[in-house]
C-alpha cells in the first residue's frame, strides 16, 4: 500500500472500514424493529437493534480515536473540515426544528374552525409554563454554564475542574429528562389531541431525544477526559459536543417562550 506521506495533499486517506455499511444496515433494521414494536407490542427486537448500534458506534469511535490521537493522522485541514461539517450538521438540525415552529405558528396565528378557532384548542389544558418548564429552563441554562466552565478549564490545563464540570453537566441533563418524564406523566392531553397535542409532543419529544444524544456525546468525552486523551490544544471532540449542547439549550429557550409561555 502506498504511504500516506507520498500524497501531495493535506488530507488523511482512511483505511478500509466495515462500519459505514454495517451501521446503515443496522439503522434500517432498527426502523423495521420499531414498526414491529408499534404494531405487535414486541419491543425486544428494537432493544437488540439499539444495542447493536451502540456496539457499532463504540467500534467506529475507537478507530477514529486511534487514527487521530495515537497515529496522528489528522492535519489542520482535516480539523477545519470537521468543524465546518459540525456547523453544517447543527444548521440542518436547526432547520428541522424550524419546521416544527413553523407549523406551530401557522396553527397558532390562524386557528381553523375544526379546533374551535381558538388556541389552545377547546378542551386542551396547557401546562403551566412557570412550573416544570421553568425549572427545566433553569436546569439547561445551568448546564450551559457548567459545560462552558469545563471547556475553559480544559483550555487552562485544569483537568480535574474540567472533569468535575463535565460530570455536573451530564447530571443536569439527566435531571432535565426526569422532569420531562414527570411532565409527560401528568399531561392532561396526548399526542392525538388535535394539532396542539401533536405539535407539542413532537417538538418537545424530539428535543428530549436531542438531549439524550447530547448526553451520550458528553459521556463519551468524559470517558476520554478521564483517559487523558484531550489536551489544551487538541480536544475537538469536546468542542463539537459543546457546540451541540449549546444548540440544544438554545432550541429549548425558543421552545419555552413560544410553545409554553406565549400560548397561555
Amino acid at each position: 500500500m502506498k504511504s500516506l506521506n507520498n500524497y501531495n495533499h493535506p488530507f488523511h486517506m482512511t483505511s478500509n472500514s466495515p462500519w459505514p455499511l454495517i451501521m446503515s444496515t443496522n439503522v434500517m433494521n432498527l426502523m423495521l424493529n420499531i414498526f414491529i414494536w408499534m404494531n405487535f407490542s414486541n419491543f425486544i427486537p428494537m432493544i437488540m437493534g439499539m444495542f447493536s448500534i451502540l456496539l457499532i458506534m463504540f467500534q467506529w469511535w475507537r478507530d477514529l480515536i486511534r487514527e487521530s490521537l495515537f497515529q496522528g493522522s489528522y492535519t489542520t485541514m482535516i480539523y477545519n473540515n470537521m468543524k465546518f461539517c459540525m456547523l453544517l450538521f447543527i444548521s440542518s438540525e436547526l432547520m428541522f426544528f424550524i419546521s416544527f415552529f413553523w407549523t406551530y405558528f401557522h396553527s397558532f396565528l390562524s386557528p381553523n374552525i375544526e379546533i374551535g378557532m381558538q388556541w389552545p384548542p377547546m378542551n386542551i389544558s396547557p401546562f403551566n409554563p412557570f412550573n416544570i418548564p421553568l425549572m427545566n429552563t433553569i436546569i439547561l441554562i445551568s448546564s450551559s454554564s457548567t459545560i462552558t466552565w469545563s471547556h475553559h478549564a480544559m483550555l487552562n490545563n485544569k483537568y480535574n475542574s474540567s472533569i468535575l464540570s463535565m460530570m455536573s453537566t451530564i447530571t443536569l441533563s439527566m435531571i432535565f429528562m426526569y422532569f420531562q418524564y414527570l411532565e409527560y406523566s401528568n399531561s392532561k392531553f396526548s399526542i392525538n389531541d388535535s394539532i396542539y397535542g401533536s405539535i407539542f409532543f413532537m417538538t418537545t419529544g424530539f428535543h428530549g431525544t436531542h438531549v439524550i444524544i447530547g448526553s451520550i456525546f458528553l459521556s463519551i468525552n468524559l470517558i476520554r477526559m478521564m483517559n487523558k486523551q484531550f489536551s489544551s490544544h487538541n480536544h475537538f471532540g469536546m468542542e463539537a459536543s459543546i457546540w451541540y449542547w449549546h444548540f440544544v439549550d438554545m432550541i429549548w429557550l425558543f421552545l419555552f417562550m413560544l410553545i409554553y409561555w406565549w400560548s397561555i
